[in-house]
């Protein structure tokens, strides 16, 4: 198995509460994880009908087979489960004692609200980090750019060496047939696919609702609630604008990126690396990669999101602010290999409006080179150093 950072805190954060969730998109790894680090417990995964109906027909009678504890896989399948789980959690608080994971953010993270709340520590899984795939291949370079945009990082296209392109439709096919039926019931699938590859189309772009139903010949109410399925399935996320308006009236609407650049690789058509190296779209695809980099930092450690954007009406923009405290630190990713003064007008502007709120701005660009110029630091698209103090 691939080492994974979110390993340390899982262990963590087993020591501290009764139960420890793992959540995030299929296919990111989180049953390997979990049956890694917790491979003392008994697994029951509830993508098993016959294990669905026993726990659903009896929960008490099945729960008393796991009192020591157990790991249950897709535990969203059986919601009604968790409310029975609670009182054997009440009985005894001994950390660690189970483990659930879940594919739907939504479905799971509402069992838990409503019925282990306080009793449960949750981590978000998503797709390999850069460097948890491509440090484990033991390579002497690092790999080529256009290369791990076209190629993502879901873990099974690199554990097994898979074609990144087939891999892709045939996670597409089965998560519409799978995961969409589940949560909601769309009746034009069609039009729910030809939906998700608009929205590729808007990766790292605000979120206009109204241009994406009138284009896919939706309402605006169904655009809103398939947003909200992308959400909950780990396709998509929003990154919300920052508050501060720095006297300048500023964008409230929320950007929307896809968590894995080359799944929005793939639904926008790109066929090869060297096509993607030309494509219009090739700047958005690495900054959702990069920004995406960054949510799996601070996941990984067992955190939420203190990651926004910011963007006044008059056009100036920061790609990405890190909020540490009461500080921001501002981040501009560019996906050429060269360095031009244009490429820091934005955050020096920026750090003239922002003043003492301002910290360590950031440039993140296509090359290979560390440097400081014109007082910024800019790092190349492999360095750990610019994930760091999140």
């Amino acid at each position: 198995m691939i080492p994974r950072d979110a390993e340390k805190s899982l262990k963590q954060l087993a020591k501290g509460y009764p139960a420890v969730a793992i959540t995030g998109p299929r296919q990111s790894g989180k049953t390997t994880l979990a049956r890694y680090v917790f491979d003392n417990k008994p697994y029951v995964s509830f993508e098993n009908p016959d294990m669905r109906d026993l726990a659903q027909n009896d929960p008490r009678g099945f729960l008393e087979k796991y009192l020591d504890g157990a790991l249950f896989d897709e535990v969203q399948r059986c919601p009604e489960l968790l409310s029975y789980l609670q009182q054997i959690i009440d009985e005894s608080k001994e950390p660690g004692r189970f483990v659930l994971t879940g594919s739907q953010q939504f479905g799971l993270l509402s069992g838990i609200t409503q019925s282990l709340a306080g009793r449960v520590a949750l981590v978000q899984l998503l797709p390999f980090t850069l460097h948890e795939c491509y440090d484990a291949k033991k390579q002497k370079r690092s790999p080529k750019l256009d290369h791990v945009l076209f190629n993502g990082l879901y873990p099974p296209v690199h554990d097994k060496k898979l074609n990144s392109h087939i891999w892709y439709a045939n996670y597409m096919q089965s998560y519409i047939d799978r995961d969409v039926r589940q949560m909601v019931n769309v009746r034009d699938l069609r039009s729910f696919q030809r939906f998700v590859r608009l929205c590729a189309g808007r990766t790292g772009q605000l979120l206009n609702l109204s241009d994406l139903s009138t284009d896919c010949g939706i309402t605006h109410n169904t655009a809103n609630a398939w947003i909200s399925i992308l959400e909950a399935s780990y396709i998509i996320f929003l990154l919300q604008p920052h508050y501060a308006n720095f006297n300048k009236r500023i964008i409230k609407t929320p950007k929307l990126y896809f968590y894995d650049a080359g799944l929005a690789a793939w639904l926008l058509s790109i066929q090869t690396p060297e096509q993607l190296s030309t494509h219009s779209m090739r700047g958005v695809l690495f900054e959702t990669f990069i920004v995406s980099e960054f949510i799996k930092a601070r996941y990984n450690q067992g955190l939420t999101g203190n990651l926004y954007f910011w963007r006044d009406r008059t056009g100036n923009e920061i790609d990405l602010l890190v909020e540490t405290g009461e500080k921001l630190r501002p981040i501009e990713i560019k996906s050429g290999q060269t360095i031009t003064q244009d490429y820091c007008k934005g955050l020096q502007k920026w750090i003239d409006l922002a003043g003492d709120t301002a910290l360590n701005p950031t440039l993140i660009y296509g090359g290979r080179e560390s440097t400081v110029q014109y007082g910024i630091k800019i790092h190349p698209w492999y360095d750990k150093d610019y994930l760091k103090k999140l």
